[in-house]
């Protein structure tokens, strides 16, 4: 019961940081990871509730990266919140959110969908960490969509209203805040962008040769079929196979906390670096 991928309130997720360590606990997990988007704020709370329940806490982030004109996301396990690299890394990355947000409500705007900055504010507990998903939040609470993820079939994405493109942090940039900080690079469920093999691969290759050192091979956002796949490239590209739900929210996306299989075989897991 190891989960090494999981959201609050810092970030796009519904529970605050202890409320998501005591649904864990009270799940099973054994092994927790709190990894909000370019935010850190609420690993302190979620460490002293996971002492307290007996649970084996991870310091994590997510960050977010532009490779080769894609967004992707790394993952960082075991990482020192002080670190002043890290820090100043995450700070550049809140600051282009808001501009981005504010691009994603002048977007849908121009197709009558208005007030959605203001909308998506009150979805957020931390308003420095404004995304797409408090916006798909909004337009649910509005009738335009059923749920989050109707929401990201109709709106927000490549070729749909609202869709803003963005650079992020470059690859390299967010594996080194990660290495800086003591951490472990992981990247975040592979399965989720739109590349044929031998751009996959490409991704892989570039992520290894900026010094990440582990995948996501079991995730909320893998389908079952992609844990075979996704241990095969962990094991060609020699990187460590990690595991985590995404958990967002209690009935909001494919996964809850720790309702994860087992690593496929052959794979070695993350968790033995430390």
């Amino acid at each position: 019961m190891i989960d090494l991928h999981t959201h609050s309130t810092h970030s796009d997720g519904l529970l605050q940081p202890a409320a998501l360590v005591e649904r864990a606990a009270a799940r099973g997990v054994k092994v927790l990871a709190l990894t909000d988007h370019d935010e850190t704020a609420g690993l302190a709370e979620a460490r002293a509730r996971a002492a307290e329940l007996g649970i084996v806490f991870v310091n994590g982030v997510e960050i977010s990266a532009t490779w080769d004109g894609h967004s992707v996301h790394v993952v960082g396990l075991n990482v020192d919140p002080g670190n002043p690299d890290l820090a100043a890394g995450l700070e550049w990355l809140r600051a282009g959110r808001r501009r981005r947000a504010e691009s994603i409500a002048a977007e849908l705007d121009k197709v009558g969908i208005g007030g959605s900055l203001e909308g998506a504010l009150a979805h957020a507990a931390n308003p420095a960490l404004l995304g797409r998903t408090h916006f798909a939040r909004y337009l649910v609470e509005r009738g335009y969509a059923s749920d989050v993820a109707a929401v990201f079939r109709r709106y927000l994405v490549a070729g749909k209203p609202g869709y803003v493109p963005h650079q992020w942090a470059d690859l390299e940039q967010a594996v080194g805040w990660i290495t800086a900080a003591g951490g472990i690079a992981v990247l975040a469920h592979p399965g989720r962008y739109r590349l044929d093999e031998a751009k996959r691969d490409a991704l892989f290759a570039a992520f290894k040769q900026a010094g990440g050192l582990g995948v996501e091979v079991v995730t909320g956002s893998h389908h079952a079929d992609q844990y075979p796949l996704y241990a095969r490239c962990a094991q060609r590209f020699g990187l460590l196979a990690s595991c985590g739900s995404d958990f967002h929210g209690p009935e909001e996306g494919r996964r809850e906390l720790g309702a994860l299989p087992q690593l496929p075989a052959g794979c070695t897991p993350v968790w033995t670096r430390w």
